[in-house]
């Protein structure tokens, strides 16, 4: 397998929303399956752009890293990248965020009123950009109906492929995964496997799926 000449494009871990100074809206991602994909594809010769929300991991060998915090520099990010041959859109994205306070709040000032306003789709404006991946790829993280939802996810997004995994357990910390892999016209049970098994087996997938598009 080889990936000489293409561009590969990767986001990985979480977003951090500010609340204020102090404080964010954060999930659990802890990065590690993005950055298996993207060492994977750069292993296998492609040029890799890696987009990275606020994680503790080192950057894989022969991949650019862009590092971002919210939803908003993520997009900026990913759209600054284009073009490239394949997206694998990985970060688990927060799909909240609010006006922050300039000012931590006290404690002694109560609940605050926080109005909570969505952030961009990053999935949704890549599948329609003029730019658009020659392979977008997407996941979900669903804690139930994993598949069902993934073919909710494709067809509402416009991706070509999601990627469907229950983070009810220790996934999103974890060493290891098992996905779903939820294409146009089939459904693979990919069986458990380390993070980096995981990868390996995506981007040969998408390797794959290149070739059979030129």
């Amino acid at each position: 397998m080889t990936l000489a000449g293409t561009h590969f494009l990767v986001t990985a871990g979480p977003t951090h929303e500010p609340i204020d100074p102090v404080r964010v809206i954060a999930n659990r991602s802890s990065g590690r399956q993005g950055f298996a994909i993207a060492a994977a594809a750069a292993q296998a010769g492609a040029r890799v752009t890696l987009v990275a929300g606020p994680v503790a991991l080192p950057t894989p060998d022969g991949v650019e890293r862009v590092d971002v915090e919210t939803a908003a520099e993520m997009a900026d990010a990913v759209m600054a990248a284009l073009p490239c041959d394949a997206a694998i859109l990985v970060a688990a994205v927060a799909d909240w965020r609010v006006e922050p306070s300039p000012k931590k709040l006290k404690k002694s000032d109560g609940p605050p009123q926080l109005r909570f306003v969505a952030t961009r789709d990053i999935l949704a404006e890549l599948a329609a950009h003029p730019g658009r991946p020659r392979l977008l790829v997407g996941f979900a993280a669903e804690t139930g109906d994993l598949v069902a939802n993934a073919r909710s996810k494709r067809d509402s997004k416009g991706a070509d492929w999601i990627l469907a995994n229950d983070v009810s357990g220790e996934v999103m910390g974890g060493a290891r995964n098992r996905v779903h892999l939820v294409t146009g016209d089939r459904v693979e049970d990919w069986p458990e496997a380390t993070k980096e098994e995981v990868a390996r087996q995506l981007v040969e997938r998408i390797a794959g799926a290149l070739a059979a598009s030129t």
